[in-house]
């Protein structure tokens, strides 16, 4: 699976996939409610979803509020941990049973000076990952929940398959009823 990610969904070449692949050693299986990385422990590894959904959560005094999801097939780390070596500001939680595989950090950035094709596509990866944030950033400050949610919606319809209400209506920043109500203005 992963090595079918690798070359279908970040068009890496056969050969970087190949040798890329045989890196990612770090297994987990993990229950629902586990935690990926928690906060102040620092990232050792970049992880690929094989199965399962997570999301990532900011600690705040009452509860934490959700800042994003990660779900099969795809990528996930506390970013700014990993990239920078320092404590985990947040935490990666499972929202299913999960099972990751991992690429040490050491050994991620390695790979990434070997080869021009993969730390250009990791480059790609952080813009995207970037214009993103800064996407919802604006949707949260500017828009209306109802338009907000159709927003999600239309980028990630999935998402309301997957992952239970109460975490969306954390990450749309809005109560679990305010999302309910507005869900059915939506589908009306």
């Amino acid at each position: 699976m992963l090595l079918d990610f690798l070359q279908s969904n970040l068009n890496l070449s056969e050969e970087i996939s190949s040798i890329l692949n045989a890196s990612w050693k770090h297994e987990k299986l993990l229950n629902r409610g586990d935690f990926l990385i928690q906060t102040n422990q620092v990232e050792q590894y970049l992880y690929f979803i094989e199965e399962g959904t997570v999301g990532i959560f900011y600690p705040n005094e009452d509860q934490s509020q959700c800042v994003g999801f990660g779900y099969s097939p795809s990528l996930i780390c506390s970013i700014p941990s990993f990239l920078k070596k320092r404590p985990s500001e947040y935490f990666i939680q499972t929202l299913s049973k999960t099972k990751v595989i991992g690429i040490s950090r050491n050994n991620f950035y390695q790979h990434m000076e070997n080869s021009p094709e993969l730390e250009r596509l990791w480059r790609i990866m952080m813009e995207e990952a970037l214009l993103g944030r800064i996407e919802r950033e604006i949707d949260l400050l500017t828009i209306a929940p109802q338009t907000r949610i159709q927003r999600l919606l239309n980028r990630s319809p999935h998402i309301f398959q997957i992952v239970p209400l109460k975490y969306i209506a954390s990450y749309l920043r809005m109560t679990p009823e305010t999302l309910s109500r507005n869900m059915k203005n939506i589908k009306s």
